[in-house]
């Protein structure tokens, strides 16, 4: 048996980032930046006003209050607004360029008695800098603003947008092709026979790699017969970038996709320390990374957390696809873990007490057949090897299932 973190180590080594390509700037959400990128010119690019108001030198404002003659207007957009002769004051919008010599802006609550745009009362002094935005106090030019291998957000995208960038290079979205194997499967909307399921592992699959930014390829059902794995195989690795079975890979006489991978490709077959998920393949068919995940669906979804999720990320150019974002919780029920595996307990996230830390509790009897019970977690509470039960109060590191599971809701909490 081979442990969780050996064989996610073997299965990143063996991919690396897909190639790079130019997108436009609004398609870029959620691609992995490719280069690191430098800002060709300064932010803000002059000294404008953060007020609406006026203009003025410090040095002519000694005592206040104090009337001054208005010599001009600065607005956004607009014409370059020259230089403030000294002991005037100039109208000011926010964001319009500073004039010379102008080193504060008195924003218009500060003043009174405004007569027809010839003079201004100043009511209250500014200090020197107040109200100014200076050029290149943000960004300046050359300074790199964005690293390599950055997933890039709506606020990455902003700020390549405030910097001139049209487009970006970032690598290229995973294609990601998922098959699922069973004669006992039907799809969703076909009504039951005697024996069958609906296919729940070829739908989680697919949209779980859909919400990390691949392009999922769902290849829909595969009978449990040589010929027909061993074709379906084929089509998937001519079409995808990572394959992605589920079921056919215990040692059952219809495992067929574990019987025609034997022969094909570099698959190997190994016995995962954890539960659950302890059936896992993983290798090349045609050069094109596969994985044989278990036909229990939650089996199924855990291992992709565990494992594909990682290597999806890997091809995509994260830096660090293996760091995921966790929660240490406290535990507030006692349940069993088998000792010689690492379990990821489907568990909810709690608020903790006093503003504490989060509690952790686990959801249901913890079956990989009990997709009800994953679909209700928060949570992959990871209980380490060597632990036969978990205490009340014990920490536990948590994998969240998704971004808004990391903050637990207390009025979705049920005591």
């Amino acid at each position: 048996m081979i442990s969780v973190d050996r064989y996610l180590a073997d299965c990143l080594a063996a991919v690396g980032p897909l190639p790079v390509e130019s997108v436009p700037l609004r398609a870029a959400r959620d691609r992995v930046l490719a280069s690191d990128v430098a800002s060709p010119i300064a932010l803000p690019g002059f000294d404008n006003s953060s007020m609406d108001g006026f203009a003025v030198r410090a040095a002519d404002l000694p005592g206040v209050p104090v009337t001054l003659p208005v010599s001009g207007e600065s607005a956004a957009g607009g014409p370059a607004p020259g230089r403030l002769p000294e002991g005037t004051a100039m109208r000011i919008m926010t964001g319009a360029p500073l004039p010379d010599g102008a080193d504060a802006v008195v924003p218009v609550e500060w003043t009174g008695g405004w007569e027809d745009g010839a003079i201004v009362r100043v009511d209250r002094a500014p200090e020197a800098g107040s109200h100014v935005r200076r050029a290149g106090e943000d960004v300046d030019v050359g300074e790199r603003v964005l690293t390599a291998g950055t997933v890039l957000t709506s606020r990455h995208v902003a700020l390549l947008a405030a910097v001139g960038y049209a487009d970006v290079p970032v690598h290229r979205a995973p294609r990601v092709a998922v098959l699922s194997s069973g004669s006992e499967l039907v799809p969703p909307g076909v009504p039951l026979g005697a024996g069958q399921i609906h296919d729940s592992n070829g739908y989680g699959l697919a949209t779980a790699a859909e919400a990390l930014g691949a392009r999922a390829i769902y290849l829909g059902i595969v009978r449990d017969d040589a010929s027909s794995v061993r074709t379906a195989l084929s089509q998937a690795a001519r079409r995808a970038d990572l394959v992605l079975t589920s079921g056919g890979v215990s040692a059952g006489v219809y495992d067929t996709v574990k019987e025609v991978l034997g022969g094909l490709g570099t698959v190997r077959f190994e016995k995962v320390a954890m539960q659950p998920g302890m059936p896992q393949g993983f290798g090349t068919i045609d050069d094109v990374p596969i994985f044989t995940l278990p036909g229990n669906p939650v089996s199924s979804m855990v291992s992709f957390e565990v494992f594909v999720r990682p290597v999806l990320l890997a091809l995509a150019g994260v830096r660090d696809p293996a760091s995921a974002p966790t929660v240490v919780a406290i535990a507030d029920r006692q349940w069993r873990s088998p000792e010689n595996r690492r379990q990821f307990a489907r568990a909810v996230l709690l608020p903790g007490v006093e503003g504490g830390r989060p509690r952790v509790r686990p959801v249901g009897a913890q079956g990989s057949h009990l997709v009800a019970d994953l679909a209700a977690a928060t949570c992959l509470a990871v209980v380490p090897e060597g632990i036969g039960t978990v205490g009340v109060g014990d920490e536990l590191v948590c994998l969240p299932l998704s971004e808004a599971d990391a903050w637990p809701d207390s009025s979705a909490a049920s005591e």
